[in-house]
């Protein structure tokens, strides 16, 4: 394909909001998307960058989609281009996001609510299902990948170990191994990147965070702040393997319980832009309960905010100033192999969130063992919710036996939902 002339940044501006109002379907769907408007349609890039960009959006942590469309917009019309399809492909997203927070926080308690949220729950369990199979065939590669998984899924549902450490410690192994496949040299030569630009995008990032922790250092919004920053670093393997690390501060600090972590994932799966949206409902619920009444709409609005900030703002830092340093970083092999070994782990991380959305769908009571650093949530039998495990039956065959797309089967779950819901089974 004969890559086309460039296009201005005004018809290019359009054409990253086009993609932000359209991209449904997760990951793939919004990767997809991308291709489809940017290579085969207008030719602004042509295959070979658009694959060699991806294979790096792809070993950074956070959200790959948001960074392709940043990337591509950087090549296009530099700092500018990166901004406006990075944001562009977010925004449409969030808007809609803190919109349904604001429902969920308003209605989430109506007589209708229930059912239609437990369809959207079972919906959910089928969808991490299939992205963990999905990822699983592309990240685990070899016996070492296997061990990494497995591993990783043991110390984080039978351990307190948190998930950044098991992050970094997949990394250190996989740097301690060396050797191993090195990807191939970048086709392009990007030059090095000003220290003056890593910093700018550094402090656009932290200002809000520094700012919380200044004016209110105790408050849920300056702790959101810190968790979510902390996640933009180590969330590889997208938004299912980040909400591991979600659930936990969610309850350890009392943002959320287990069942609106869930609802948040199902409004998350109805939205254009990236999955990992749910951490703005994550930020605007837990805020808006932890907050005086007075303030709670307010202080919701802001912890939805900072949540969005440090999640994509990252992602402007990654791409802007360590796009040269990752792609030398690619052509050694002890930083491919520790990067193959985090993918590797991100499966087993996904894997425990769809053990734990299980349970706490499938069970309405069961209790927590410890014994020392050994952790363990097991579930009553006798507290097995019926409804639910046959919604989340119906979800699984939607999903796996006639492939049904991401927002048909989540209207075709909330629809079972209420469906139950009228007969008084629910």
């Amino acid at each position: 394909m004969t890559q086309a002339a460039g296009p201005s940044f005004r018809e290019a501006f359009w054409v990253w909001l086009k993609i932000g109002c359209l991209g449904f379907g997760g990951p793939a769907g919004q990767i997809a998307l991308l291709h489809r408007e940017v290579v085969e349609r207008r030719a602004w890039i042509d295959e070979e960058r658009f694959a060699h960009a991806l294979s790096f959006c792809m070993l950074l942590p956070g959200p790959e989609a948001q960074q392709l469309a940043t990337w591509l917009g950087w090549r296009l019309h530099g700092v500018r281009g990166g901004i406006a399809a990075g944001l562009l492909f977010v925004l449409p997203g969030l808007a809609v996001m803190l919109g349904l927070s604001v429902l969920y926080v308003a209605h989430g308690r109506a007589a209708w609510a229930g059912p239609a949220l437990l369809g959207l729950k079972a919906a959910v369990v089928a969808l991490v299902l299939q992205a963990l199979i999905r990822m699983g065939g592309r990240a685990i590669k070899g016996v070492a990948g296997g061990w990494a998984a497995g591993l990783a899924f043991l110390a984080l549902t039978f351990t307190v170990v948190p998930f950044p450490l098991i992050i970094l410690a997949a990394g250190a192994v996989g740097w301690a191994l060396g050797g191993g496949a090195v990807a191939a040299q970048p086709s392009e030569t990007f030059a090095r990147t000003p220290w003056r630009t890593a910093l700018v995008c550094l402090a656009v990032w932290l200002a809000p965070v520094l700012l919380a922790l200044a004016v209110w250092p105790a408050s849920t919004l300056a702790r959101m702040g810190g968790v979510f920053s902390l996640l933009a670093v180590v969330s590889f393997g997208g938004a299912y393997a980040a909400l591991a690390y979600v659930g936990q501060a969610a309850g350890a600090f009392g943002w959320l319980a287990p069942g609106q972590m869930l609802d948040g994932l199902g409004l998350a799966e109805t939205t254009p832009g990236p999955l990992v949206l749910v951490l703005v409902f994550v930020g605007f619920v837990g805020a808006y309960q932890n907050a005086p009444a007075e303030w709670a709409w307010l202080v919701g609005l802001a912890g939805g905010l900072m949540a969005a900030w440090t999640t994509f703002a990252p992602s402007f830092l990654w791409i802007f100033a360590g796009g040269p340093f990752f792609e030398r970083l690619r052509s050694r092999p002890r930083p491919a192999r520790a990067l193959a070994l985090v993918s590797a782990a991100a499966v087993g991380v996904i894997a425990n969130l769809a053990v734990w959305f299980a349970v706490h769908l499938l069970f309405r009571t069961g209790a927590v063992h410890s014994w020392g650093l050994l952790r363990a949530e097991l579930p009553d039998p006798a507290s097995l919710n019926l409804p639910a495990a046959g919604l989340t039956v119906l979800a699984c065959g939607l999903v796996f036996a006639l492939r049904a797309p991401v927002l048909a089967t989540v209207g075709a779950m909330v629809a079972a939902g209420l469906a139950l819901g009228a007969t008084g089974m629910i």
